[in-house]
Parts: structure tokens; sequence; C-alpha cells
């Protein structure tokens, strides 16, 4: 291994990026949020907010965050700005004294090629991860033995490790197996999985067969934060946290603490506000962050807020959530 240096508790080649880089510590158990991406309204990068609401989260005591999840309108970007995102996050995280929290960067593309630049791009804008969605657009032509090349061949060149995202929504009802993920999680520099599919017996599986190592298995939904938790998994990368960080993150807290029946009352509201979410997509998490918390802006078009009844509607769905965060937040 050529000569490294320490960055954000993980080795980096040389200032090179070419090859993978070695863990010095696995992921830390908890709760992760997948940010969603701030416009101006002349439809550039809010820095500003952006900056903002990274603030807001790293002060609500999560784990880490992800940028450019599903939740961040990733494909809604270009290159220049999801670096740009990413720089901000990390520099309001190091500003906060938190400059070992986990700053995941979702790089998955269609191509080996770009999923591998992508990652790079990552490490050179301060992430420590790279959660990548597994290529689908020419699904009919891709086998399972060609994904897992694919996914192989991005972590022997990542500078950071990787975690599987599965997300059948995004990926055209693409599922990777509990087998595929176990197969995968033998590679040195694939160090966990995203489980957004809602599989607990897959998420069960996956824990077990990697029990004593170093590999993450995280549920990809607030809603199943409780059941994640049961079967031994190590947390949640919940885009409702961007609206309730402290309800979610009071969930898995209740629940180490022994505190069962707490837990799973809160894990209803939870999921209520989680349903909401899930209907509606990044578009209604930013809505909710408008109505209740006075920012956020549009989303990048074809995409658009719900109008009317709808909308009001739709945040009548966050409204027992949003209470108990408020709630947490006076007991703070």
């Amino acid at each position: 291994m050529t000569a490294s240096n320490e960055v954000n508790g993980f080795s980096s080649h040389d200032g090179s990026n070419q090859g993978a880089c070695t863990p010095t510590a696995p992921l830390a158990p908890g709760l992760y949020v997948p940010t969603v991406a701030f416009f101006t309204a002349e439809d550039s990068i809010d820095e500003e907010t952006t900056a903002a609401h990274a603030k807001r989260l790293v002060e609500a005591g999560v784990t880490g965050i992800v940028t450019h999840g599903s939740n961040g309108e990733a494909v809604h970007l270009d290159h220049a700005e999801r670096q740009l995102v990413t720089r901000i996050t990390r520099s309001v995280m190091d500003a906060a004294g938190k400059r070992d929290m986990p700053l995941i960067v979702g790089c998955g593309s269609q191509s080996t090629r770009e999923t591998i630049q992508l990652c790079r791009e990552a490490a050179e804008s301060g992430g420590t991860h790279a959660l990548v969605l597994p290529p689908a657009y020419y699904g009919s032509l891709l086998s399972t033995d060609l994904i897992m090349l694919h996914f192989k061949a991005v972590a022997d060149a990542s500078p950071v490790p990787l975690l599987i995202y599965n997300f059948p929504g995004a990926c055209s009802g693409l599922d990777l197996s509990s087998d595929t993920i176990l197969a995968l999680a033998e590679h040195p520099n694939i160090v966990g999985v995203k489980l957004t599919c809602g599989n607990t017996g897959k998420l069960a599986r996956v824990v077990a067969g990697t029990r004593g190592t170093a590999f993450r298995t995280f549920g990809g939904s607030a809603d199943f934060a409780v059941q994640t938790l049961a079967v031994g998994g190590h947390g949640v990368i919940a885009g409702l946290a961007n609206v309730a960080p402290k309800a979610c993150a009071e969930v898995m807290r209740l629940w180490a603490q022994g505190k069962t029946e707490e837990a799973t009352l809160l894990q209803g509201i939870v999921a209520g506000g989680d349903w909401t979410a899930i209907k509606g997509g990044f578009v209604s998490v930013k809505a909710a962050l408008r109505r209740y918390y006075g920012y956020g802006g549009e989303p990048r078009k074809p995409c658009a807020f719900l109008e009317g009844k709808a909308l009001e509607a739709q945040m009548q769905g966050f409204a027992e959530l949003v209470e108990t965060e408020k709630k947490l937040d006076a007991l703070a």
C-alpha cells in the first residue's frame, strides 16, 4: 500500500484517489439522514440553506449525514453541484467539531466508469463513504453476475468504502437478494447496506450472515426502525429524519434502553408520518420543511409541490409527528 494519511477517520491514498482505502473503524450504529437538496429562485444550489439544514441535523444529534440519496435529487444535479453540496455539508460538520462524523455520498450511476468517478469526487469533497445503487436502466441485459462485477469493480477503485443501496423503487424493480448482498459483503471495501426494499426477512438474513464482522446493515426507512433493531440491525438511513430527526432517533434510544413499549408507541407515530413521506417522496419532505420550519424551497422541475386541498391533506399527514418533534425539542 502506498503512503497514506488519515482523513475523517479513514485512510486515503496520497491524494491520488487511485484504488480502495481501508476503513479504520466500522460505521457507528444509529440514525443517518439522507438530506434533501435546496435551490434558489434562480435554480442554483442554495448554499446558505444547505448549510443551515446540515447544522440543524448535526445539532439534533444524528449519527451521520447522507448527501445525494434518493431524497437528495441526485438525478437532478450535475457533478459540480453534487460536489458543492457535499463540501458544504462536510464544512458544517467540521465546524461543529464533528470531523469524525460519517458523511455518506450517493454515487450510483448507470455505468461502472461514472460510478467510480462519482466515488472519487465524493472523496475529494469530504465524503467518508459512497452509497451505490445497482445499475438498472438496462436491467433486462444485466445478470446478477454482471451486477456483482459492477460493485466489485467500483469497490476495487473507490477511495472510500461502499454501502450497497437496495431500493427497487428507484431501480425499475431490481431487488438484490440476501445471497447477492452477503456475497458482496465479503469484499473488504464494501462495508454496509441500506435496505429500502423494506424486506425485514432479508435484513435479518444479512445481519445473521455478517455477524461478527464490520459490515453494517441499515433499514432504509424510519417506519421499520424497531423491526430493524429487533433482528440486530445497526440503525436506519431515513429521509423522514429531515423533518423529525429527534423523534426518529428517540425510537432507537428507547429501544436500546429496553423501553420497548414506549419505543413501539413512538414507532407508530413515526410510521404514520413516514407513510406520508413515502407516498409523496422527497417533494413532500420539502413541503413539510417549508410548512413547519419555514425553509426548503421548490423541488427542481419537472417535480412540483401539490396545491390546495391536496397539499393540506398531505401536510396533515405530518402533523402528529411534527408535534412530537417539537415536544422533544422542548425537552432538550
